[in-house]
């Protein structure tokens, strides 16, 4: 398939075949999902596929990959391009500087034979594949852009190679080599575009355990992890990733969870609470049951999520395709009746011939060509001057329509890590103080909270005391001797059970300080709980603009997080925005997406985790915080370099600028034709009038294109 009109006619083919209830095809996975009732015959769907003029092959779900050989494609596409640029450069420098041509003491027919020489590698090596696509349509009496490529560079191509040989002095052959150049151009750039749809599935499926450790009869097995099976005891330690979804039967840790929830906190795990596969658990060991494995694993229910999010984002169908339907067969007519009319009137074949030549010449899609890459260059150029990388046409496309902007929180709007805000002390002691001691206590933890102390506590530039005797109550706190008091950092529940947590003031601040979306740590000593340390996931600095912008351009602002009701709404509210989604899941945050689109809504998607990946995907358009996963940018169209908000509409404002020029350089190589074509049929352009003239359209295009320099 060569274009998204390809996969069209392709699902178009399969939906005819009797007992077949649905069909999909997805351009940029080259795969076809087919729905079907009992009886269809694989044949069938097979032979339907190849009388539409295309060709497919089953695979078996466990052994297939998610899309095609989309590197080894642009690579082919990339020695093309090289290859043809080479050739065609001599070619068009000679045709607009003849005066070389003489300093080289060649005459017009010597570099006729060189203009033969260098086109035809381009003409039947690197355009092989417009030629083999145009035949292919033309046998199923249909037409895209290759047809009107190929009919046109072969038709410059065969009438100079016709009048060379019978010593005639009109020859384009650097029109011919021209047009398959800059179309290879155009070609290369969505093939790097849509070899970028896969990476997500890759880095996402990496993310699973390959092993997991069995228990059996009290001896522990390690086992790859397409063995275990529901039912299965298994066992997971610090350090290790969990295997399979299960509950918990024995043990306490707590477990990085944020490639589900997005949240830097760990959770804590004790007997009862689930398990997911693909997490990272931290502290303690865990002994749990096997309850979902694998396509039923809420990893695997990612990755699902990201392949259908994929497959029902079809590129959008270039406006250049959707007029070549109705524009290539008016040219072919056009040229038709030119040749017969002044064949008729004149009774000269090379009068008729030349004139529609010149009507073939005239509509070649140089211009066409051009028009969309040379914007995109432009577009892109700037956009990572400025730290958006944008990909592909499309990403351009669906950002001038855009209706709505769904912005994750944690470590997009936030910067996705704890840090003390906040130290609250009882009686005359100082926050140094009740923070030295809780930094001292927590320097023996490798949680996430007990580093933020630690950190918070160096950057006030306090020295940590020696600490003697520190255990770690997994899932609640720490605790060890200072200067010979025992030290208690954790919840209220773990110094409630101590009798420290007496104080009705501190558990009034506690409760303040939790109903403003804060993690509270109690920090106590002496018999008593001595303060509290509030910990919260810091505003990035640009992100109440960026809203501001976003609502300026007249796009609806939602944003969506697995974090708690009350942590989303307290930054919901710093930043203005009005619609708060808390507490979802990755499914969550697709059927929002999918929610805003069956309201007609054209939807981005800002986020930076991998949770985020199947909403990324499924929006129209996904924008990845350059700083977050990897799986993320992958899944996305645009992807932000540095992490500041303020580049988000930054980034819409360039590609909706950028759309407009593709539109712009599409009407006026469209109007140029058009406007052209009739005076070339009445004979008032020859052939080498209408190559000039599509060369000037093309300078015309570029020259637009690079204002985008100046966004």
């Amino acid at each position: 398939m060569t274009c998204a009109s390809c996969a069209m006619r392709v699902e178009k083919a399969l939906g005819k075949v009797p007992g077949v209830e649905s069909a999909f095809v997805n351009y940029a996975g080259g795969q076809a999902v087919v729905s079907l009732r009992d009886g269809v015959e694989q044949a069938d769907l097979l032979a339907a596929v190849e009388r539409a003029g295309y060709g497919m092959e089953a695979v078996q779900p466990e052994g297939s990959s998610w899309g095609r050989d989309d590197d080894a494609h642009a690579s082919g596409l990339r020695t093309r391009l090289i290859v043809s640029a080479v050739l065609t450069t001599p070619l068009v420098i000679l045709h607009f500087i003849p005066q070389l041509g003489e300093a080289l003491r060649m005459d017009h027919r010597q570099m006729a034979w060189l203009g033969l020489v260098l086109s035809a590698p381009v003409q039947f090596w690197g355009g092989w594949h417009f030629l083999r696509s145009g035949a292919s349509r033309l046998r199923h009496l249909q037409t895209n852009m290759d047809t009107l490529i190929a009919v046109g560079s072969l038709s410059a191509f065969g009438f100079s190679t016709w009048s060379l040989l019978t010593g005639g002095h009109a020859v384009y052959f650097e029109t011919a080599a021209a047009i398959i150049t800059l179309i290879l151009l155009g070609k290369y750039f969505e093939a790097r575009a849509v070899g970028r749809t896969s990476g997500a599935i890759a880095r996402l499926v990496e993310l699973g355990a390959k092993h997991a450790t069995r228990l059996v009869n009290g001896e522990e097995i390690t086992v790859p992890v397409e063995r275990v099976v529901p039912g299965d005891v298994l066992v997971v330690r610090p350090g290790e990733r969990v295997a399979v979804d299960g509950t918990v039967m024995s043990g306490a840790s707590a477990v990085d969870e944020s490639m589900l929830t997005g949240e830097p906190v760990p959770v804590d795990k004790v007997a009862g609470d689930e398990v997911f596969g693909g997490t990272l658990n931290q502290q303690g060991r865990l002994e749990f049951v096997a309850n979902r494995v694998g396509a039923a694993t809420a990893l695997s229910q990612i990755v699902e999520l990201v392949k259908q999010a994929q497959g029902s984002k079809a590129p959008v169908q270039r406006l250049a395709d959707r007029v070549a339907g109705v524009f290539v067969p008016v040219v072919l007519v056009i040229a038709a009746v030119t040749f017969a009319g002044w064949y008729l009137a004149s009774g000269s074949a090379e009068q008729a011939l030349i004139t529609s030549i010149a009507v073939l010449i005239i509509a070649c899609p140089c211009a066409m060509g051009l028009a969309t890459p040379t914007a995109i260059m432009a577009g892109s150029g700037r956009g990572a001057e400025m730290g958006v990388l944008i990909r592909g046409g499309e990403v351009f496309e669906r950002s001038g329509k855009l209706d709505a902007v769904v912005l994750d929180k944690t470590g997009t709007l936030t910067e996705g890590r704890m840090t003390v805000t906040d130290v609250v002390t009882t009686g005359d002691l100082s926050e140094d103080e009740v923070l030295t001691r809780a930094a001292s206590v927590e320097a023996g933890s490798e949680h996430p909270i007990g580093r933020a102390v630690v950190a918070a506590a160096r950057e006030r530039g306090l020295a940590l005391l020696p600490v003697t005797g520190f255990e770690s109550s997994t899932g609640f706190g720490v605790h060890g001797e200072i200067d010979g008091a025992e030290v208690v950092v954790g919840k209220a529940l773990l110094l409630q059970e101590r009798g420290l947590f007496r104080s009705e003031d501190l558990k009034n601040q506690a409760r303040a300080l939790q109903g403003q979306g804060k993690t509270v740590v109690a920090v106590g000593w002496d018999g008593q709980a001595r303060g509290l340390v509030a910990l919260s996931d810091r505003l990035r600095s640009g992100s109440v603009q960026a809203v501001a912008a976003l609502k300026k351009a007249g796009v609806e602002v939602v944003m969506i997080t697995g974090d708690n009701q009350v942590a989303a709404s307290v930054i919901g509210a710093e930043v203005k925005i009005d619609r708060v989604i808390a507490g979802v899941l990755p499914g969550g945050k697709v059927d929002e997406i999918r929610r805003l689109q069956a309201e007609g809504k054209i939807v981005a998607m800002v986020g930076d985790g991998i949770n985020d990946a199947p909403a990324l995907t499924q929006a129209d358009l996904g924008i990845a915080i350059g700083t977050g996963a990897d799986v993320a940018i992958e899944a996305s169209d645009i992807t932000l370099v540095s992490a500041d908000p303020s580049r988000i509409p930054a980034a819409i404002g360039l590609a909706r600028k950028t759309l407009r020029v593709i539109h712009q350089n599409l009407f006026w190589a469209f109007a140029y034709n058009v406007a052209a074509i009739p005076l070339a049929a009445f004979g008032k352009l020859s052939p080498a009038i209408a190559a000039g003239a599509m060369a000037f359209s093309s300078v015309s295009v570029v020259a637009n294109a690079l204002r985008l320099r100046h966004f």
